[in-house]
């Protein structure tokens, strides 16, 4: 089918691009900007407030999904969101466009802006006569996902905290594969409102709670302090999460709200789904992200993404040395002079027998995909390319790439911080990753001179 989706360039823009390409649609990704992360989609640039030009964009498409918000814009997001999804409505209108599909909120009689908008936005949509699939749901558990970073750092970076009331209202969250499965199945269902949700109803206190036990962290202290308001709540949330301001405080004055699935009845009968429970749905979230930074790592960005640190150096080499530096990083494994400031490292195995850790020199008889190779996993070994994946380490998870092309070698570390250990290990020694890292990446260089 050939289908677009609206706000392709977020969270779930991005999954469902990927998503419906792998099962063979023609996809349309529209968005402010036209980055394009896969070269099967096409990618346009628009504003879905230009009516006109949506229309065009829209052209023989059969299907558009919107997952546009404008809660980035501040205090009249409400008024935006409004605009733009009667413009898009009109637009689909004009294109001839069948069906649209909108992800919206669960939430009866909502008494917050950012859950009132999410309705609004769907008979806004439906105004101009196309049929909408309304899919109403509340967190999403996937890593990028808004309320999932918020959650993740809360629970990551505070053994303990203070909380207002909201923390004991209940929520229904779904995980990013129910609900891909769910908009995907929304391309054949009859037009109408459904509320989607996982298996488990839970609160955001059990939420924490879960996460903690999920990720190995120790058991949170929660103290409910009622008089605390959701507004002042937002301020020590700002603290801890790097989540943009504007999208955090209207997604937390929503937290009052009890999101939960009223009427399954709807969905059970339009759709396949058999929905995942909380603990599946966190765990699956921290796997997928642990297997698409191992994948992507030598093509990631520097600075920090969805909790991951990442540090990227290129060095620019000689190209009669690319197959001697291509065969020294097959030498991986048991010598510290391999990876150069061999003092470092062996310092850092040093501090972390004082905290339980067992990492020694090992090397396995082939470098090969699976192998462990000092305290590391081999995630990919090919030709010119190397990755590794940590094992054992205390202060969260890390990976090591390496890539010779081009006459040039880049050099990727990353890591995943695990609880408040991690957190500090990353900021106290910020600095001397920087140059060690900078050291290491020169050092495949002076290693073939």
């Amino acid at each position: 089918m050939r289908v677009a989706i609206a706000g392709a360039s977020g969270f779930v823009g991005q999954a469902l691009t990927a998503r419906l390409l792998q099962d063979g649609n023609d996809v349309i990704a529209l968005s402010r900007s036209a980055t394009s992360t896969s070269t099967s989609a096409t990618y346009v640039a628009i504003d879905v407030g230009d009516e006109s030009a949506t229309a065009s964009a829209l052209a023989n498409v059969e299907c558009a999904y919107y997952l546009v918000h404008s809660m980035a814009a501040g205090a009249g997001f409400r008024q935006m969101d409004l605009r733009l999804a009667t413009a898009f409505g009109r637009a689909a209108a004009r294109a001839g466009v069948a069906r649209i599909v909108y992800l919206g909120a669960l939430g009866s009689a909502p008494n917050s802006a950012h859950l009132s908008s999410r309705q609004e936005v769907g008979a806004a949509l439906a105004a101009a006569g196309v049929g909408v699939v309304e899919l109403r749901a509340a967190v999403v558990f996937g890593s990028g996902s808004i309320s999932f970073e918020m959650l993740r750092c809360l629970t990551e970076r505070l053994p303990a905290m203070v909380c207002p009331r909201w923390v004991r209202t209940r929520i229904q969250p779904i995980g990013l594969d129910d609900l891909l499965e769910y908009l995907e199945q929304s391309l054949s269902v009859p037009p109408d409102v459904y509320e989607i949700g996982g298996a488990d109803v839970t609160t955001y206190r059990e939420m924490i709670s879960e996460y903690a036990r999920v990720r190995g962290l120790r058991p949170r202290r929660i103290i409910d302090i009622p008089w605390l308001t959701p507004h002042l709540s937002s301020y020590w949330v700002d603290l801890v999460t790097p989540v943009d301001r504007a999208v955090s405080h209207a997604l937390i004055a929503s937290l009052v709200t009890e999101v939960i699935v009223v009427d399954p009845d709807p969905a059970r009968r339009s759709f396949s789904v058999h929905p995942m429970g909380v603990e599946q749905a966190l765990a699956r979230a921290l796997d997928d992200q642990d297997k698409e930074v191992t994948s992507s790592l030598l093509s990631r960005s520097q600075g920090l993404h969805d909790g991951v640190h990442t540090v990227v150096r290129d060095v620019c080499i000689p190209p009669a040395d690319a197959a001697p530096i291509a065969r020294d990083i097959e030498a991986v494994g048991g010598d510290y002079r391999w990876y150069g400031c061999a003092w470092g490292w062996a310092l850092r195995l040093a501090l972390g027998r004082l905290v339980g850790e067992h990492l020694r020199l090992q090397r396995p008889h082939l470098v090969v995909a699976g192998a462990t190779v000092d305290w590391w996993r081999i995630a990919r070994s090919e030709p010119g390319e190397l990755i590794l994946r940590s094992v054992g380490w205390f202060p969260g998870d890390a990976w090591l790439g390496y890539r010779v092309s081009g006459g040039s070698l880049r050099q990727v570390a990353a890591f995943r911080p695990l609880g408040i250990p991690g957190f500090l290990y990353w900021r106290l020694l910020g600095p001397i990753h920087l140059i060690v890292f900078r050291r290491m990446a020169r050092h495949r260089l002076r290693r073939v001179s």
